[in-house]
């Protein structure tokens, strides 16, 4: 059973304190999740146990947001898919197919579901990732030479999101 701390909370996750002070553990967000990419975390922590977790390398998540539509306690709150920022993936252009031009990939770029803004090609060709990355985690999950690392939002407390809001 995978178990780390490198998890993604669903999207309109909270701050992880206001998250964790919130969340009921009922299970609902899993529930509707038509992916089946959120699970509930298992463990002897108590206030950690229960919640929803999401693990990018095993199944991302898909933007659906069915999860925040369903939250009862507003530990997810309903958020617009441009301002999701369950993490921020980045791209090791020494280990991508592309930059390293051994063969023209678009994986990653045709998996992002919001694509042209928060993954971009330049010069149509390589793929750049923006500060509008939502950290979903598909690009990670789809890249053959693991390339690309989502970090989850509550590791990156330096982070500067583009709009100036607070991630």
């Amino acid at each position: 059973m995978w178990q780390s701390d490198n998890f993604l909370r669903p999207p309109g996750a909270r701050d992880e304190k206001e998250f964790l002070a919130r969340c009921l553990q009922c299970g609902q967000c899993a529930q509707v999740c038509i992916f089946d990419c959120i699970k509930m975390r298992r463990g002897f922590n108590v206030f950690m146990a229960g919640t929803p977790e999401i693990n990018p390398k095993a199944a991302p998540c898909h933007l659906c947001m069915r999860c925040s539509e369903i939250c009862p306690s507003d530990a997810l709150h309903d958020v617009d898919i441009y301002d999701v920022r369950m993490g921020f993936a980045e791209l090791d252009q020494k280990k991508c197919l592309t930059w390293t031009e051994k063969l023209l990939c678009r994986t990653c770029y045709e998996r992002c579901p919001i694509k042209w803004k928060a993954m971009i090609l330049e010069a149509g060709e390589y793929p750049i990732i923006t500060r509008e990355c939502a950290g979903c985690g598909l690009c990670e999950y789809v890249c053959p030479v693991d390339a690309i690392v989502v970090t989850p939002t509550r590791f990156q407390k330096d982070r500067e999101v583009a709009s100036g809001e607070d991630v």
